[in-house]
């Protein structure tokens, strides 16, 4: 091992150190202080405008002074008073996302799935504008407006504005929309008033904020600028700083060469490690996560050592299929990744926390879930149920509270969500780690916007529970991908009308039942979305199933066995 291997090694001894919760004795690694300098390096360089015009002004200078005197005007646009002021929301589903592949049905199918934000012309002062690549079938419009009480789905469809951009090609929508000068002059121009107007975006890059500038209106979302915390690389650095346990590991790793010496550190700090993960920095839903298998190396510190790692790199087998390590690994070199050892024990569960963060800095926390994996080894996220296990959500909870208000006093804002790994200890309490922050939208946005707007209830942090506005509890089980065989022989019409003969629809008088979304993928992939409600955990995971059941047999399949919905530990990210 060279000088640095050594004093990464001598680095990763000195910092281990018992975590910081609930008297744990399990380790975590605090961050490298390199990881600071690491931060300035994967930032967007900030060039800061001077105080007067110039006669050549650097364009990116005054895009961030323009788009910082907009950001002032949030927070009055976001506490205009419900119902009393005419305000403007524009709903931006771009999604700026590392992913490996991507049908362009599915791409549509994701633009459609904060159509749950229609939920919010309950309000009879809002304006909503909602953008696509795509038409959206008026049939999914009419399903989604009839979730509304009856009293305002006349007002609601006046105030719905819906602009398409007619572009069905690949890239994201909001690179598209800039191309277009013509529809964002013409969505600037039906605010109601730009002074009470925002977007409202999936993610927050630097095509969301220009977009945000083009319209005149802040953005609800993280600056560009802080992007680089919310990557593999800076939630590590960004949990050492908060004190929140974390799997030991390593970041800022582009090459094998990065990933040897890592993995050599980490095998000599920590001996009995049996596996560890390697993540990309900017993948979601788990699809850039690889697991390592240790097992058969020489003991730590042999000599051959650093030379069979990097073979079992060269051999490694990505999460998705179809990817060749080849391909993996000039992903890694183009963005960067961590290497973190693989959580193990008794009961390993995967949690995650969705806050929200004002623009007055305030942090809310507005849920927990369970999330439910598959893939080749249970890491890509594929569906959740709501509430988190009592058990561990105020746990977690708490330690989300202290990265969201570290992220807070960065000037962040917006919606993001942090996810966890749990495990029983010894004395059966549990112990969390966390794994990463994602700062945008993601898997569990759109089905706790639909329970909470359609129950008019809240989430308990303190009792990881949720209650209607009755104060009645409600749970749910939802994926983004119900997979049923042959679903297009049902079709859309026919699956909304099976759904209402089978009794499956939610219905308000009950408070309970199945929401569908993603409703474009159901003819060319097969799939749907489906948010099951119910009174409780068991309750909703037997209506998940009978929807699961009712559709196949209606697509002419055999009935799915009857199983409850697993929950298993997670690695990946949210959707």
């Amino acid at each position: 091992m060279n000088d640095q291997g050594d004093r990464r090694a001598a680095y990763i001894r000195e910092q281990m150190r018992p975590s910081a919760g609930e008297g744990s004795e399990l380790t975590t690694l605090r961050s490298h202080p390199s990881a600071q300098a690491g931060a300035a390096r994967h930032v967007r360089p900030l060039v800061r405008a001077l105080p007067r015009p110039t006669a050549h002004p650097a364009a990116e200078a005054w895009q961030e002074e323009r788009f910082a005197r907009l950001q002032r005007r949030l927070a009055a646009a976001t506490t205009a008073g419900r119902g009393a002021t005419e305000r403007s929301v524009v709903v931006l589903p771009s999604r700026s996302v590392d992913r490996w592949h991507e049908p362009p049905a599915e791409t549509r199918s994701y633009e459609e799935r904060l159509l749950s934000f229609l939920l919010e012309l309950h309000d009879p002062a809002l304006e909503l504008t909602y953008i696509t690549s795509l038409p959206v079938a008026r049939r999914t419009i009419d399903y989604h407006i009839s979730l509304l009480p009856r009293r305002c789905r006349l007002s609601a469809r006046k105030r719905l504005r819906l602009v398409s951009l007619g572009d069905g090609s690949p890239r994201p929508l909001s690179e598209k929309l800039l191309e277009r000068p013509d529809v964002l002059e013409q969505i600037r121009r039906t605010l109601a008033d730009a002074k009470l107007a925002y977007l409202m975006p999936y993610n927050s890059t630097t095509l969301e904020r220009d977009i945000a500038l083009g319209l005149d209106i802040p953005l609800f979302g993280a600056d560009p600028k802080h992007a680089w915390l919310g990557t593999k690389s800076g939630s590590r650095a960004l949990f050492a700083r908060a004190g929140v346990p974390h799997p030991l590991g390593a970041e800022q790793i582009r090459t094998i060469p990065d990933a040897v010496e890592a993995i050599c550190a980490l095998r000599a700090a920590k001996p009995e490690l049996a596996a560890l993960i390697i993540k990309l920095d900017h993948a979601v839903s788990g699809e850039g996560n690889v697991l390592l298998d240790l097992a058969g190396l020489p003991v730590p510190g042999a000599c051959e050592e650093g030379a069979l790692i990097a073979q079992r790199l060269e051999r490694l087998v990505p999460e998705v299929d179809g990817v060749s390590p080849a391909a993996y690994l000039r992903k890694l070199a183009a963005q960067g990744g961590v290497v973190e050892e693989r959580i193990t024990g008794r009961e390993p569960r995967s949690p995650s926390v969705q806050l929200e963060i004002t623009p007055a800095g305030a942090v809310t926390l507005l849920s927990t879930h369970d999330q439910i994996l598959h893939g080749r080894s249970g890491q890509q996220f594929t569906g959740c149920r709501f509430p988190a296990d009592p058990g561990y959500a105020p746990l977690i909870s708490a330690h989300a509270q202290r990265v969201a208000e570290r992220l807070a006093d960065k000037g962040v804002i917006g919606r993001l969500a942090i996810d966890f790994i749990v495990t029983r200890r010894e004395d059966n309490r549990w112990q969390p780690f966390a794994l990463e922050v994602n700062l945008r939208m993601g898997g569990t946005t759109h089905p706790y916007q639909t329970l909470a707007r359609l129950t008019g209830g809240s989430y308990n942090p303190q009792t990881a529970s949720f209650t209607t506005r009755l104060g009645h509890p409600r749970h749910y089980v939802a994926s983004d991908h119900l997979e049923i065989p042959r679903l297009q022989v049902l079709g859309l019409a026919g699956l909304l009308a099976r759904a209402t003969r089978e009794d499956l629809r939610f219905d308000h008088n009950r408070g309970r039942g199945v929401v569908f979304h993603m409703l474009s993928s159901v003819e060319p992939l097969a799939t749907v979305g489906v948010t099951a409600i119910a009174d409780t955990p068991e309750r909703a995971d037997d209506l998940y199933t009978r929807a699961h059941k009712v559709l196949a047999r209606a697509s002419g399949n055999r009935a799915p066995r009857d199983r409850r919905v697993s929950v298993r530990a997670a690695l990946g990210t949210q959707g």
